[in-house]
């Protein structure tokens, strides 16, 4: 490896020390350190900001990190798309964060992806093992990193939701018995919520604690329903708001949703066994098959190749 090659890995490694020691004593300044008046005066001003505190439009003068950092991340978000798609995930997965924050991390997966891939680069070149395909290691990893924050959410969407999916049957019939001993709806909704430790009975706490600001249990269903955005919560709690609004036995309305859904289950669950089938004839065609193969046919060829026979 020739000597300029040493010495650009070396100039690297260094000035990214250099940069890092330089970034934590500018952090550690009063200036930079310290909330802006901004900030301070935010939460008494809820009016102007939004629910965080932080003012909802540009402050002049004010030199505060977070804020320029929110507006990169609203401007990264705008430019990258699918903003609908990735809220409804986030609301699916129950991630307290919005299609903004969820790219400024994305970004800095990609940066952490870019360091890392630099420093593997580094670290090569100084044992003599560098080749000019190195170069293609940072971007490559910084593509994965995003590729992989991206599918951590969906993962994580996907199993809360299979987790709602098995737990609404259960909650529709403790409604149903509910209304059955007398209790009205929303003392049903209150008792489910306060008993259950599912991730369905936290939305309808969430669903009881808006009732108890004000809304009215169709509307806070309603909002559920759409947060959630799940077609058999959907559905379940579409019925049951036209069904407290028409006067319908509730408690029948909830013993046949509850039929419904487990019936639901149950065919997602053949579906899911079928896939499963398939999924165990791979090792079976392209393991086991070719090796029993080998094994009834490897015997006779050795036989025919010793002349026995």
């Amino acid at each position: 490896m020739p000597v300029g090659a040493n010495d650009l890995a070396y100039s690297i490694v260094l000035g990214a020390a250099l940069g890092v020691g330089i970034c934590l004593l500018v952090s550690l300044a009063p200036r930079w350190g310290a909330p802006s008046l901004a900030r301070r005066i935010a939460p008494y001003i809820r009016d102007v900001t939004d629910p965080r505190g932080l003012p909802s439009g540009p402050v002049p003068g004010a030199h505060d990190v977070a804020l320029l950092w929110r507006e990169f991340q609203q401007r990264l978000a705008r430019a990258g798309g699918g903003s609908e798609s990735t809220a409804r995930r986030l609301r699916q997965a129950g991630w307290t964060m919005d299609a903004a924050t969820f790219r400024g991390r994305q970004l800095g997966w990609a940066i952490g992806g870019v360091a890392v891939g630099g420093f593997a680069v580094v670290v090569l070149v100084l044992l003599g093992r560098g080749a000019p395909a190195l170069g293609l290691l940072p971007p490559l990893l910084a593509v994965a990193a995003v590729a992989a924050c991206d599918g951590w959410l969906s993962h994580s969407a996907r199993i809360r939701v299979d987790r709602i999916e098995e737990e609404l049957p259960t909650v529709l019939e403790f409604l149903a018995l509910c209304l059955s001993a007398g209790e009205g709806i929303l003392d049903s909704v209150r008792r489910v919520s306060d008993i259950g430790a599912g991730e369905l009975t936290s939305e309808l706490r969430a669903a009881v604690v808006a009732v108890g600001t004000g809304s009215s249990l169709p509307e806070a269903l309603g909002t559920l329903s759409r947060r959630l955005d799940i077609a058999s919560v959907s559905r379940s709690v579409d019925q049951l708001i036209a069904a407290i609004d028409r006067g319908a036995p509730l408690a029948q309305v909830l013993h046949a949703q509850a039929l419904d859904a487990r019936e639901e289950a149950k065919r997602g669950l053949i579906e899911r066994a079928g896939r499963k089938e398939i999924y165990m004839l791979v090792p079976l065609v392209f393991l086991i098959l070719p090796l029993s193969v080998l094994f009834a046919v490897f015997p006779g060829i050795f036989m025919l190749r010793l002349g026995i026979g």
